[in-house]
C-alpha cells in the first residue's frame, strides 16, 4: 500500500491551476515526498502519458536523442527529471512551437533552479511548485493555512492538542510518507539511514559530480549538530577535514537535494548590530533525527538536544505552509548583537512579519519573549503578530500583538 496516496495533498489543486495556462510545471522536492505518486495520479485524470527517467531505457533515450523523445510526446509526465537535464532544452523548443498549457509536468528531486542553463531556458514559460514530505495537517487533512491565517490576525484552533509525548512522536517521526508507515522507531531510523544514503551514494555523484563522497556523510552528521545555529563553514568543514570553501560547496549541495536549507536574517534596514551569517534548518525533523541519534526514551529523561530537533520540526511546518499558501512568504530569522532572537520570522510581499518563537516547555515565562518584543519594536507597524509556539492548551494574548499558542496549532482548523 502506497502510504503517499492515503494523504490528500495541498499541493495538488496548484498543480492543477498551472496547467491550465502555463507549458510546463515542474514539481519539486526531495526524493520520496509522494511526487511521482502523485502525478501519476494526475497524469491518469488527465490522459497525459507517463515516463520516468529512473527506467534505464527511458534514461538512455532521454540522453541519447532528446529531441526524438520530446517530439514523440503530445502531453506528458517525466518523472525525476533531474537525472537527463538535456531534456529540458527539447522541452523549451517543442514548447516554443506550441504554446498549449498543460503540456509537460515534470518532476525533479534536485533543484533544477540551480543548473544555471534551466532558469535561462524555460524562463517565461515554466512554473514551479514544491511538493515537501507531508505537513502534519496533511496527515491530519485539514485544509487550513497556518501563515495565511497568522497575517489575518487569527491563530488556528486546536480540539485535540498533541502534548507532550505525543508532540515528541510526531516530531521524531517526521513527514516522509515511507517513515511514516513504518511501525515503530526503529524500523523509521532505519529507513531514514538508508534514505540518507542513498542520497549521497546516488544523486549527490550524480547532480553535483563530487566524486569524493566519503567524507559527506561525516559532515552532514557535523552540520545535524549545529541545526537551527549559524553557520560557520571553516569551523565545520575543519570537524571533518574540509576547508571553509569546499564545506560551503557540500552545504549547496545538500541544500540542492532538499536535506537543508539556509536562512538569512531579518534586517529592517541593514542594521549594523544585526549578525549577518545564515542558519542552517534541516527540512525534516524525522532525517535530523537519524542523524543526531535522538529518541524518546532520551527526550523523556532529558529535552536538551530536543529544543533543535522541536525548532527544525516547526521549521519544517512554516516551509510546508508557505508552498501551498495563498499568499507569498519568506522564512527568515532574527538574531543581534546583543544575544536578541526569533526562529522564525515570516514576511509577506507588503513587507509585514510574523514572528515565530519555539519552546518545548508547557509553560512560558516573560524571558521567552524577548526576542519577539525587540523584533516588534523594530518592525514598528510592519509587526502583525508574534507567536511563542509551546506544548501547551491554551491560546492567550501576552500584550504588544504576542500569542502563547500551543505547537499543534500549526495543524489546526
Amino acid at each position: 500500500m502506497n502510504m503517499a496516496s492515503l494523504f490528500p495533498r495541498r499541493i495538488e489543486p496548484r498543480i492543477a491551476e498551472a496547467m491550465l495556462d502555463t507549458p510546463v510545471v515542474l514539481l519539486a522536492g526531495p526524493r520520496q515526498a509522494g511526487k511521482t505518486t502523485l502525478v501519476r495520479q494526475i497524469a491518469e485524470q488527465q490522459g497525459l502519458r507517463y515516463l520516468t527517467m529512473d527506467d534505464g531505457l527511458t534514461l538512455l533515450s532521454a540522453r541519447e536523442d532528446p529531441v526524438g523523445m520530446v517530439r514523440s510526446l503530445d502531453r506528458a509526465v517525466l518523472d525525476e527529471i533531474q537525472r537527463a537535464p538535456e531534456l529540458l532544452l527539447a522541452i523549451k523548443k517543442s514548447v516554443d512551437e506550441d504554446r498549449r498549457p498543460g503540456r509537460f509536468l515534470l518532476t525533479g528531486s534536485a533543484n533544477l533552479m540551480a543548473l544555471p542553463t534551466v532558469a535561462d531556458s524555460l524562463a517565461g514559460r515554466m512554473e514551479t511548485l514544491s511538493l515537501l514530505p507531508l505537513a502534519q495537517s496533511e496527515i491530519e487533512t485539514h485544509a487550513a493555512n497556518w501563515i495565511d491565517s497568522a497575517f489575518a490576525g487569527r491563530i488556528l484552533k486546536v480540539d485535540q492538542p498533541a502534548l507532550g509525548n505525543d508532540l515528541v512522536e510526531r516530531v521524531l517521526r517526521g513527514g516522509y510518507p515511507e517513515a511514516i508507515a513504518r511501525p515503530s522507531a526503529r524500523r523509521r531510523i532505519a529507513w531514514a539511514r538508508q534514505y540518507i544514503d542513498a542520497i549521497i551514494q546516488r544523486d549527490v555523484r550524480e547532480v553535483a559530480g563530487i566524486e569524493k563522497l566519503d567524507q559527506l556523510p561525516r559532515f552532514l552528521r557535523a552540520l545535524a549538530q549545529t541545526a537551527g545555529q549559524m553557520c560557520n563553514y571553516t569551523q565545520l568543514g575543519g570537524q571533518v577535514g574540509l576547508d571553509g570553501k569546499t564545506a560551503a560547496r557540500y552545504v549547496g549541495v545538500f541544500e540542492q537535494m532538499y536535506l537543508l536549507k539556509r536562512i538569512d536574517v531579518w534586517a529592517r534596514n541593514r542594521l549594523n548590530r544585526v549578525v549577518k551569517t545564515s542558519k542552517l534548518q534541516f527540512i525534516d525533523s524525522g532525517l535530523l533525527v537519524a542523524l543526531l541519534d535522538v529518541n524518546l526514551e532520551e527526550v523523556q529523561q532529558d529535552r536538551t538536544r530536543f529544543g533543535n530537533v522541536l525548532e527544525t520540526f516547526v521549521f519544517g511546518e512554516l516551509l510546508k505552509h508557505t508552498t501551498t499558501a495563498d499568499g507569498d512568504y519568506r522564512l527568515m530569522y532574527y538574531r543581534d548583537a546583543d544575544k536578541f532572537e526569533v526562529d522564525v520570522v515570516l514576511e509577506n510581499a507588503a513587507g509585514q512579519l510574523v514572528g515565530v518563537e519555539v519552546k518545548a516547555a508547557a509553560s512560558v515565562r516573560e524571558g521567552d519573549l524577548r526576542g519577539l518584543k525587540k523584533l516588534a519594536s523594530l518592525a514598528g507597524s510592519q509587526f502583525k503578530m508574534g507567536v511563542l509556539l509551546y506544548d501547551g492548551t491554551e491560546t492567550m494574548p501576552l500584550g504588544d500583538g504576542i500569542w502563547a499558542a500551543p505547537l499543534s496549532s500549526l495543524w489546526g482548523t
